[in-house]
């Protein structure tokens, strides 16, 4: 049966590209809301001002709030960060809950409508086909689902978490965010099912992988064995999981794979591709990344770095612990700054958990719209995050008949059915009708012109798997109770870095990976011998303690050590990054916090440096050249491989190696050579520049007897075209050609809104340093979302700064105050003791009862 004709509904407008994170998605349709609403109807940006200045929060004196049990103090420092002492574990993230409210309410529901395929309802028509990519993948009903079996404390604290949300809105009617009064619009009630839905949108985030499967099948049916072989590798020779001796970086060494590949799955022909395949899972992917087409930034990887260094390699003894997560940049930024603390005699035990120790006291970012500290310190143990990348999605080619029924190994089987209806802001409703097999939702109307019925098979379906187990983890005292904490954890796979106040430090890969027992598949799966058979046991997830050499870090390249028995993933990202984190901190004692800030703003690349003689070579040895070239080869050989602003090098590279993927897929794939993506395709350029195997080399260069010199001179000429450089190569600053930009989803659509209102309303477009090789890993719209480094020496130096701001309104002092940090690579500390608290305190509020 044509089974994508059976399911497939009209197709609305489709999403244009979006210069930046889920604000994009936004842009067309609140630009249009936004100029209407404050031309026609509010009376311009006069209204604006006054209903901005109405909705600050009040951060002083005494107030009010029903569902708190006792008083709750909320003293903010001089960059408005809470520091919340309650009494009780629910009056504390009642009290997280309505401040972060008072901050960022439109963000979190702008996340949870994301999440939930609900933004048409409040935007229109042109987010039709985002709402209807979310409803086939059913993140609010698997968020529905995984409420209802979520341990009773976790639900607790969701329930109390919500309470606070809820009194900030009933309390706020009309006082809230001007974006909601612009759009016309109010809140709905907070729910436990919002804020699992939030951890969803990250999980979503961090792990859909599977238009990278279907784009491999397409590949692996086009290309002879060895070449999809070259363009799919499994980690490389330059990988140095945590715990594993460093090797030689001077020499390659044996390619090493992780877990080989399933060779009955990667010779399966592909089915023929109809016109258009490409360009349906470009537009796919674009959705998928919020509105970001996938070339916006080739490289930026969800990931992260994150390090610790125990007392032998630091001035004080006392470890060190620094973190930084690459995310993409919006207003208001992913994270939330806070600090939360359970203090005074109640503290000792809860009716609704059973013991709470007193002193519960967590430090660090905070993701809007969930309680619990994700990332920093207690008075004992501090942790960051590294995407994993583990492998948690697989598609089945399901058999369906016109029944509608699907077919396994005991017979066939009903298909379920899941009725979404989508509510379009002055439009027509539309239905859907998501057809589920024992895998998961049927995805085939979300691929243009496939008619096989594919279903999705994602961890995030088990509602055993979606827990937030982060009050355990911000309670734990040693290593011990932290690895106890997250043995239960299924959100993203991550790497989490550990080190304590006793001197010790330990790595652990957490959350649930699916056990193959039969390998990875890296296409659909059309048999039956890839179904899973549970998850890795978390006490045999990559793990170290105590390392001799006193240092480990991850960067999101391989993290299972060689001869590891269980698939996590065949994409692991380049290894760059991590590569240079090991080799600077292997040469470094006596390591202070200055010089955790110092690596994670470092911006030296030492592939963009071998590139840059290679393509310098190639330049030298072409057939024919030219003095423009000849320039080119002159400045990449000088270089000395940092990124840096006025760098003309690291421009004249970017734009070569950006420029060489066409002149080499292109000629073998066709328009399908814009679908290859893989997380080490960095790796993979680097081999074929380095290694110019012959099987590479174009037909239409071989047959006029050139060489790879003449195709890498190619490239260049290629970039410098392309890239717009300038006659003299030499004023081609990298920062003005690769800027960083961040701008309100809203506001920023109005050129003279800001200076009207006497507030910027993003950071402009200002040059940008450091690439997607870099430790300071950065595109225009992504990047370091947060700079941590924990300090046992004395935990009130400890630094955190995020990206701009804590507030999401313009005409708050803390709007942007974070971005001076953030943009110069500087940084400051967060108060933990109360005397520091105290000390440093501009604003003190009392919840009350």
């Amino acid at each position: 049966m044509d089974f994508a004709a059976y399911t497939r509904p009209p197709v609305a407008a489709s999403v244009r590209r979006k210069r930046s994170a889920y604000g994009r998605l936004l842009l067309v349709a609140a630009a249009l809301l936004l100029v209407l609403a404050v031309a026609a109807v509010f009376g311009g940006p006069v209204w604006l001002r006054h209903a901005m200045l109405g909705s600050l929060p009040q951060v002083d004196g005494g107030l009010h709030v029903s569902g708190l049990s006792a008083p709750v103090s909320v003293l903010r420092d001089r960059h408005g960060v809470p520091h919340i002492r309650a009494s009780t574990p629910e009056d504390l993230f009642f009290a997280q809950g309505y401040v972060t409210a008072q901050d960022r309410l439109w963000q979190m529901d702008m996340l949870r409508r994301h999440g939930a395929g609900e933004l048409a309802e409040i935007l229109g028509s042109r987010l039709i086909e985002h709402d209807r990519v979310q409803r086939y993948l059913q993140l609010r009903n698997t968020a529905d689902n995984a409420a209802a079996h979520l341990p009773a404390d976790q639900r607790h604290w969701l329930e109390a978490y919500a309470l606070g949300v809820n009194a900030f809105i009933a309390a706020n009617q009309e006082h809230l965010p001007a974006e909601f009064r612009l759009l016309r619009y109010r809140p709905r009630p907070w729910q436990v099912r919002d804020s699992l839905l939030i951890g969803l949108v990250m999980a979503q985030d961090l792990t859909t992988e599977f238009p990278v499967k279907l784009a491999r099948e397409a590949i692996a049916g086009t290309l002879p064995p060895e070449l999809v072989a070259d363009l799919y590798p499994v980690g490389s020779w330059r990988d140095h999981p945590p715990g594993q001796n460093m090797v030689d970086l001077t020499t390659p060494q044996q390619e090493i794979e992780q877990i080989p590949l399933d060779r009955s799955q990667s010779k399966l022909a592909a089915p023929t591709l109809p016109s258009g395949f490409a360009a349906g899972l470009t537009r796919l992917r674009t959705i998928l990344n919020m509105g970001n087409p996938p070339e916006a930034c080739e490289g930026c990887v969800a990931g992260s770095n994150d390090w610790v260094v125990n007392g032998t390699r630091t001035a004080s003894g006392r470890p060190l612990l620094a973190n930084d997560m690459h995310l993409q940049h919006t207003i208001p930024g992913i994270w939330y700054m806070a600090d939360l603390e359970v203090a005074g005699p109640q503290a000792a035990g809860s009716a609704q958990t059973g013991s709470v120790q007193a002193g519960f006291h967590a430090a660090g970012v905070t993701l809007p719209g969930l309680p619990f500290v994700i990332v920093g310190h207690n008075d004992r143990i501090a942790w960051g995050f590294t995407n994993l990348g583990a492998d948690v999605q697989d598609i089945y080619v399901e058999q369906v008949n016109e029944r509608q029924e699907y077919e396994d190994a005991a017979g066939w089987h009903p298909l379920q059915h899941a009725r979404e209806s989508i509510r379009v802001r002055g439009g027509r409703d539309l239905s859907l009708d998501v057809l589920i097999s024992q895998h998961g939702p049927i995805i085939t109307p979300l691929l243009p012109h496939e008619h096989r019925a594919l279903s999705l098979r994602w961890t995030i379906y088990d509602p055993s798997v979606d827990t937030v187990p982060y009050f355990a983890v911000g309670s734990a005292r040693n290593w011990n109770e932290f690895c106890a904490a997250f043995s239960t954890y299924g959100g993203p796979s991550q790497n989490a870095v550990y080190a304590d106040v006793d001197g010790h430090i330990g790595y652990h890969a957490v959350g649930m990976v699916p056990l193959r027992t039969n390998g990875l598949s890296p296409t659909p799966i059309a048999d039956a011998k890839h179904e899973w058979s549970g998850y890795i046991p978390f006490d045999q997830m990559p793990q170290v303690y105590d390392p001799p050499g006193g240092i480990l870090a991850t960067a999101n390249s391989r993290t299972a050590p060689n001869g590891y028995p269980f698939p996590i993933t065949l994409d692991w990202a380049a290894p760059y990054r991590n590569e240079r984190i090991w080799k600077v901190l292997q040469d470094r004692e006596r390591l202070r916090p200055e010089d955790m800030l110092t690596l994670e703003t470092d911006i030296h690349s030492d592939l963009d440096q071998e590139l840059a003689q290679r393509f310098a070579y190639a330049i030298d040895h072409a057939q024919r050249t030219t003095p423009r070239l000849k320039q080119a080869a002159d400045l990449l050989r000088a270089w000395n491989g940092d990124v840096a602003k006025d760098s003309a090098a690291a421009s004249i590279l970017e734009a070569a190696k950006r420029a060489f993927w066409p002149l080499v897929l292109q000629p073998k794939l066709g328009d399908l050579w814009s679908s290859y993506s893989w997380g080490e395709s960095a790796f993979v350029e680097e081999e074929l520049i380095a290694n110019t195997p012959q099987r590479w080399l174009p037909p239409s260069y071989s047959s006029h007897n050139q060489t790879w010199d003449d195709l890498l001179t190619t490239a260049v000429d290629n970039g410098l075209r392309d890239g717009g450089a300038p006659h003299d190569l030499s004023k081609w600053q990298y920062g003005q050609a690769h800027p960083v930009d961040i701008e309100h989803p809203i506001y920023s659509m109005v050129p003279w809104l800001g200076k009207l209102l006497g507030a910027k309303t993003g950071t402009g477009v200002l040059p940008q340093s450091g690439d997607t090789s870099t430790v300071k890993q950065v595109g225009r719209t992504f990047g370091p979302s947060e700079r941590f480094t924990a300090d046992f020496s004395n935990l009130d130096a400890s630094t955190l700064n995020i990206v701009m701001g804590q507030s999401g309104n313009p005409l708050s002092p803390w709007f942007a105050d974070q971005w001076p940090y953030w943009y110069g690579g500087t940084t400051f500390a967060l108060p933990y003791s109360d005397a520091a608290v105290k000390a440093n305190a501009t604003h003190s509020l009392t919840l009350l009862p």
